[in-house]
């Protein structure tokens, strides 16, 4: 299965399209994580081209398996043909059986270039109303987004998206720095 989803256009913004990954991303994905202040936020290290494509290969395979739905938010360069990578957005689908209250959690990046003009809280609301909107992958009808506490623009999009705070992580071996956890149930917003 693969989904492309389209985020229409605004007054101040143009269209988006949320795709898998494909293999000539690499080059675009190599130049975002060289960004210092997403390198503060990423745990995977891709600024080499081989890391690139392994990763974009096994978000491939994740997504064919069900388990992870990567997406790669673009826009037309305006006329050029061109997508220009502008994100990233992927829902992460929890287990069936691995916690009672299991629920599919959601991550999100924006490109340099892209940040301040409402790309990541557009392509965050398609992804979370096609999840809700596919009850396999919202269950049990509510999404999570799990980010370091002090990174202040993902609470900002989390909630911009209706994704209410519910809990302060402390350090863990899974996750070493205090976490916050957002959610949202679908029909909250």
């Amino acid at each position: 299965m693969t989904v492309t989803l389209s985020v229409r256009p605004t007054p101040t913004a143009p269209g988006l399209t949320l795709r898998p990954w494909h293999p000539r991303d690499v080059p675009a994905l190599c130049a975002v994580h060289h960004d210092p202040v997403l390198r503060r936020w990423f745990v995977t290290d891709l600024r080499r081209e081989a890391d690139a494509r392994r990763w974009i290969d096994a978000e491939t395979e994740a997504w064919a398996a069900g388990t992870r739905f990567s997406f790669a938010v673009v826009e037309d360069g305006g006329g050029d043909g061109a997508d220009h990578l502008v994100g990233h957005v992927v829902l992460k689908v929890e287990p069936e059986g691995s916690r009672p209250d299991a629920a599919s959690d959601l991550g999100y990046w924006t490109a340099p270039g892209a940040r301040g003009r409402g790309v990541a809280p557009r392509a965050l609301e398609a992804v979370s109303r096609w999840a809700f909107a596919s009850r396999r992958l919202a269950r049990p009808g509510r999404l999570e987004v799990l980010h370091d506490a002090a990174n202040d623009g993902s609470c900002r999009v989390a909630e911009k998206c209706g994704y209410v705070l519910q809990s302060v992580l402390p350090p863990s071996p899974e996750h070493p720095v205090e976490a916050h956890v957002h959610v949202r149930v679908d029909g909250a917003v």
